[in-house]
């Protein structure tokens, strides 16, 4: 079991160095101040629309993000170890999808099991050979993470799809900058403000080479009734760019093309938060009404870059996730910075038959879910969605993976 690390406090119940000047603020202000200052930013979390919806719940209505009046702080050279692992392994799975679409040479070494590649559905044929700028597949990666020591970081998994989440650590920031200015006024904060800049920064960069000097970069959206619409629209003003639905956009003579008031303007770069199966009736759901037929043929064409590329799901595939240590050692002959959570893999009887007889005490997840969607937490589980679960493991245990709770 990894027990859970106490941000304030180390094991010996002594106040962090990075939690002395909070540790003094907080005995400074009365706990009624901070709680009209939490209330207040829920008031302005409302006033500005910041919400998520959870779909699949029987009340899946507009959420608030919640708000934490209290900062988790992380010293310069915490970051500085967190930083060099998140690069380490956004390499390492920017490599591994190269690979797979290529040479295959991670199969071929037996690494990585072949049936996780060509038997996985997030797999995409069409990308086979198929060359981006600057071999860059994943612009965009979301690495959960969680701590379990000072020096100690774990990742509970990686999304290479269309991760999302960025808008509200941004905002966050933002309320936390106008409710609390004092408490900034004690400490050194690195900026984050400058996101937005790194983000277009980056799409730009990866535009194709038969893009003008300032290429047009768009967000592509699935709409007003996606749970992270409030990101989409967010970012695209951010970014000072065009939030288009699949309807706004055309193909035509192997190009991309929007529709504006001024007639069609060419599309070069296409930010999306759409699932590769709705990204082009023609390539692969014939029934999308979110996509633009055709826009796959432009993309193999060389004539328009996807952010994130098409086919990247086979890096976040939660039963690849287990061989991401080995895949980082593989490419950069490197041990990693950050740790996986022991991982059951339930495709695997011995590893099944340990994960059935304790539902009641791990998380179970889909090996392809996202976003917290299909997942089994345990200890916070009833006995008829346990046994729900029971039923789905024994019925297609390959589909699932276990971790132990972080606590």
């Amino acid at each position: 079991m990894v027990v859970a690390f106490d941000e304030m406090k180390g094991s010996d119940g002594a106040l962090r160095p990075a939690y002395g000047e909070l540790f003094r603020w907080l005995a400074e202000v009365p706990s009624d101040v901070l709680d009209y200052r939490r209330r207040e930013a829920e008031v302005l979390f409302r006033r500005i629309g910041i919400t998520f919806a959870v779909y699949g719940e029987a009340d899946a209505q507009e959420r608030l993000i919640p708000f934490d009046v209290l900062p988790r702080i992380l010293a310069a050279a915490e970051w500085d170890i967190l930083r060099a692992g998140l690069e380490q392994r956004v390499k390492a799975i920017n490599l591994y999808i190269r690979d797979v679409y290529t040479r295959r040479e991670i199969l071929k070494a037996g690494v990585v099991p072949e049936e996780l590649v060509f038997q996985n559905p997030v797999f995409r044929p069409e990308m086979n050979g198929q060359k981006v700028p600057h071999d860059i597949y994943v612009h965009i990666g979301g690495i959960d993470i969680v701590r379990v020591d000072p020096e100690t970081f774990y990742v509970l998994e990686d999304n290479a799809r269309t991760p999302s989440g960025v808008s509200y650590m941004l905002e966050n920031r933002e309320i936390m900058l106008r409710l609390f200015p004092e408490l900034f006024a004690r400490h050194r904060v690195a900026p984050v403000e400058n996101y937005p800049d790194e983000l277009l920064a980056t799409l730009k960069s990866v535009a194709p080479s038969t893009s003008s000097a300032d290429p047009t970069v768009v967000l592509l959206t699935p709409g007003v009734y996606n749970s992270a619409y409030y990101e989409h629209s967010f970012l695209a003003d951010k970014l000072g760019v065009e939030l288009v639905e699949g309807r706004d956009l055309f193909v035509k003579d192997d190009l991309v093309f929007m529709r504006t008031t001024q007639g069609p303007k060419r599309v070069d770069v296409i930010y999306r938060r759409i699932d590769d199966d709705f990204l082009d009736p023609l390539a692969f759901r014939p029934d999308s009404v979110l996509g633009v037929p055709g826009l796959m043929s432009v993309y193999q064409a060389g004539n328009v870059t996807l952010a994130n590329a098409v086919g990247t799901g086979i890096a976040d595939d939660k039963a690849v996730y287990s061989y991401m240590p080995a895949i980082v050692k593989f490419y950069l002959g490197e041990e990693p910075i950050l740790k996986n959570v022991p991982t059951w893999l339930c495709r695997d009887a011995e590893h099944l038959s340990y994960v059935l007889d304790h539902l009641e005490e791990i998380v179970v997840k889909e090996v392809h879910g996202s976003g917290g969607y299909g997942m089994l937490i345990g200890p916070m589980a009833d006995k008829a969605t346990i046994a729900a679960f029971r039923a789905k493991l024994k019925s297609n245990p390959k589909n699932f993976i276990a971790q132990p709770t972080l606590s």
